[in-house]
């Protein structure tokens, strides 16, 4: 009865828009220093369930009009940030083909998520919903505050003027709708999730392929502006991906260069200028390393915890590290794959105390676990039906082959 009464009127309960802040410190971070703490927001548990209902209300309506451009991927269902990373990798191995330059930047957006425009936001969503959804958007985003609780200690109650909600159902959907109307470029790709944004341009000049380039940020400029949105120029990256020594020209973004490098890390994955994958490889073994050094005392040698205990301890923390993006990186070559192989025979070989003389092959049957060859494989028949059945149209393409193929290596694992 409260939900529909809420529905109906178009009030959202001032007590469910109280907002607990928790902080957690950042492990090496000084204790004197507010950005060495991660801020928590705690919302009640009725406004999570009424955000919920009118979530489900919305999408519908998202839904039926196409609001969402199909280059967003994030928060979104069926949607995930591999195949998003796959639209940036067929943009940058067509351009390899071709031989040409393709001239790509990753912007980093500040406090995206704590910077929303309220009246910006209420302005869209009044052009692009129903009145209805107006008036019950308008109560959730105003008069909300926040306390911060620190051990024993809590602050006095603040006003939230802008952003939102952190923790909240609403509040990825609400960016979403914010930044819908990003502006695209005739010959730019964009790719976009969440605020996480890449955009790629190519030619065979690479200084024309940082001047179509340079319009489409000049156009972005004047949008982010408009809308109060804030971008880092010094923690954005320009990046050149070509199988040439040239780099294409600078670009800027409200009069400040955008840093030139070699590598970028997007969505977790780290992509070089020959797109490789040799640094996305090195750096999950690092990972994987460093974690079963802290977990060594259970899955050593040593340890008296269960075969099957360590097992599953494996499963389900150090392999998810290698196994997240495989259905790209497996394209790598043989030698960079086997870094990940010989990773996982040294740590199985722990796990089930076997002899030196014990060969890897025979480890991996007796476990039950596949080879890194095998789970590329796996992933990879897994990935291609799931994009053949995909509702955005950009990822569905993926599965198209491309027309030229100039080089020998694979591009996709599911490649013949």
């Amino acid at each position: 009865m409260i939900f529909n009464a809420v529905m109906r009127v178009g009030y959202f309960p001032d007590l469910w828009k109280v907002s607990n802040i928790i902080m957690i410190h950042k492990p090496g971070k000084p204790l004197h220093e507010i950005t060495s703490y991660r801020p928590i927001s705690l919302l009640p548990i009725m406004s999570k369930l009424l955000e919920r209902s009118l979530l489900h209300r919305m999408i519908n309506v998202i839904n039926e009009k196409s609001i969402i451009p199909e280059h967003q991927f994030g928060f979104r269902e069926e949607h995930a940030t591999v195949e998003q990373v796959h639209r940036v990798c067929r943009v940058i191995r067509a351009s390899l083909e071709k031989k040409e330059y393709c001239s790509s930047v990753f912007l980093d957006i500040q406090q995206a998520f704590d910077r929303v425009w309220h009246k910006g936001l209420l302005y869209k969503i009044k052009s692009i919903l129903p009145h209805t959804f107006y008036g019950i958007l308008k109560s959730y985003l105003s008069s909300r505050i926040f306390q911060v609780t620190e051990g024993d200690c809590t602050s006095n109650f603040y006003e939230i003027s802008a952003g939102v909600p952190q923790g909240s159902v609403l509040g990825p959907i609400l960016y979403t709708l914010y930044t819908y109307d990003l502006p695209l470029s005739p010959g730019v790709t964009v790719a976009t999730f969440a605020d996480d944004t890449a955009l790629l341009t190519s030619n065979k000049c690479p200084i024309k392929a940082s001047r179509i380039l340079q319009n489409s940020l000049n156009k972005l400029e004047k949008w982010l502006a408009k809308w109060r949105i804030a971008v880092s120029a010094s923690k954005s990256v320009h990046i050149t991906f070509t199988l040439r020594k040239e780099d294409c020209s600078p670009v800027s973004l409200n009069g400040s260069q955008l840093p030139h490098q070699h590598t970028v890390r997007y969505l977790g994955m780290h992509l070089d200028r020959r797109l490789t994958w040799r640094k996305h490889i090195q750096t999950k073994r690092d990972e994987i390393n460093l974690k079963y050094k802290g977990l060594y005392w259970l899955l050593g040698r040593n340890s008296k915890l269960s075969l099957d205990n360590k097992l599953l301890i494996y499963k389900t923390i150090l392999k998810p590290v290698w196994t997240y993006g495989i259905q790209l990186w497996g394209s790598a070559c043989t030698s960079n794959v086997m870094v990940i192989q010989r990773v996982q025979n040294y740590i199985l070989k722990q796990i089930s105390n076997a002899p030196w003389f014990i060969k890897t092959t025979e480890v991996h049957e007796i476990l039950n676990m596949p080879m890194v060859k095998q789970e590329i494989d796996s992933h990879g028949a897994n990935y291609k039906l799931r994009l053949s059945k995909h509702p955005n149209q950009l990822a569905g393409q993926l599965t198209i082959p491309e027309t030229v193929r100039r080089l020998k290596k694979r591009r996709d694992i599911f490649d013949d």
